[in-house]
């Protein structure tokens, strides 16, 4: 690749997020066209001016029950048809890295002139009932080599990975239980968060029982009801837009080249395309993680916030346990690398990457209000496993 034409090019003039609930009492439909209806708002627009429209409906909920569209889902067509919009350019993103691929089809389309005001928009449900909750009596494909002996679902996928890392590295549950805690401390900060309120300590965390060791039910994102909603444009018609823009400065995802069961997650895997996607991203952008002020690192399982920590190159392969229990992502720190200060999923609730979004946009555009940091210029926006998902850079200034 000889360079990313996009960059700075596009920018996200406005956003709105519902607040994250355990269930709402509303349909996700109607409140993903409220949030939708603010964003827009929030823009300095119509919806007669959104002609673009982008989401990832995968993974909206887990367990076994109906996938309705605007009821446990919400595709971009069912949401520009309920807002009463006339589009030019209606798609999803179909991929583990939610955001940043429904972020990436924006962009091009607005570079590409196909639309002109784009929203991108993120829907979850937590249906009633226990969460992965299923009534299967066979186990078909790939599970009848796992789901019979006990190994099936994401949390036994994310264990497998976390052992190998405590034997190798040495790590601990009490070094898991800091990533936590520090999530839980800027998530109970902010008023739209399930966990508001709430901040967690370690002698809590380490009290949980055991899901699939070492992974206990607060190293998990706690399943939520939530909207979050973006506006992109390009860079020129931002400029006559209320909000201060904040520009896309790239954005990078990879992909596994080995073939694995669905569930097996080697840690060589997670750490070989991890590094292979910060490649991408240092080289699109024409920055390095030194140049990175807010890195929002993805954290829908705790351990993942080592994983980017050391694909990004914050910390040696098998040192981010060490850096994390040692205060380096205390965002309270003078100093420290504010890699959870949004609150992240664990922090928040599951929204696949909203909050590391919401964070970067944020405090890019000056909005924090009395969470803002000071002299925050570039941010990056991280989703899901860094093998598996990807990542978006985002500036306050042309870059």
């Amino acid at each position: 690749m000889t360079g990313f034409a996009a960059r700075s090019k596009v920018a996200v003039v406005g956003c709105a997020q519902s607040p994250i609930v355990k269930h709402h009492d509303r349909p996700l439909g109607a409140l993903a066209v409220d949030v939708a209806r603010e964003a827009i708002a929030d823009a300095g627009l119509t919806v007669a001016d959104v002609d673009g429209f982008t989401t990832s409906a995968l993974l909206p909920t887990a367990g076994d029950h109906p996938v309705v569209d605007g009821v446990s889902t919400v595709s971009a067509n069912w949401l520009a048809a309920n807002l009463g919009a006339d589009p030019s350019y209606v798609t999803g993103f179909q991929g583990y890295g939610q955001l940043p691929g429904a972020v990436a089809l924006a962009v091009n389309a607005l570079m590409s002139g196909a639309a002109d005001h784009v929203l991108v928009h993120r829907a979850l449900h937590n249906p009633a009932g226990r969460y992965h909750g299923s009534a299967q009596q066979q186990a078909r494909g790939a599970a009848q080599w796992t789901m019979p002996q006990g190994y099936f679902g994401p949390i036994a996928m994310i264990g497998l990975p976390t052992n190998e890392y405590f034997q190798r590295y040495g790590a601990t549950r009490e070094d898991l239980g800091a990533v936590v805690v520090e999530a839980r401390k800027n998530g109970a900060r902010l008023p739209w968060s399930h966990w508001h309120g709430s901040p967690l300590d370690l002698d809590e965390y380490l009290a949980a029982p055991l899901l699939a060791d070492p992974i206990c039910r607060f190293d998990c994102d706690r399943p939520v009801d939530g909207v979050a909603a973006f506006v992109l444009t390009t860079a020129e018609r931002a400029r006559d837009l209320p909000n201060r823009p904040v520009y896309v400065t790239a954005y990078a995802g990879a992909q596994p080249s080995r073939h694995r069961l669905p569930l097996h997650w080697p840690l060589d895997d997670i750490a070989e395309v991890g590094a292979a996607t910060a490649r991408q991203l240092w080289e699109r952008s024409g920055l390095g993680a030194d140049d990175v002020d807010l890195p929002q690192v993805y954290d829908g399982f705790s351990p993942f916030v080592w994983f980017w920590l050391e694909a990004l190159g914050y910390c040696p392969v098998g040192e981010a346990h060490r850096f994390v229990s040692g205060g380096g992502i205390d965002s309270d720190v003078l100093g420290a690398l504010p890699a959870l200060s949004g609150g992240g999923a664990l922090g928040s609730g599951r929204m696949h990457g909203v909050p590391q979004m919401l964070e970067c946009y944020l405090q890019l555009a000056g909005r924090a209000g009395d969470r803002q940091r000071e002299g925050a210029r570039v941010g990056i926006a991280c989703q899901a496993s860094p093998h598996f998902g990807g990542a978006v850079m985002y500036s306050s200034e042309v870059m």
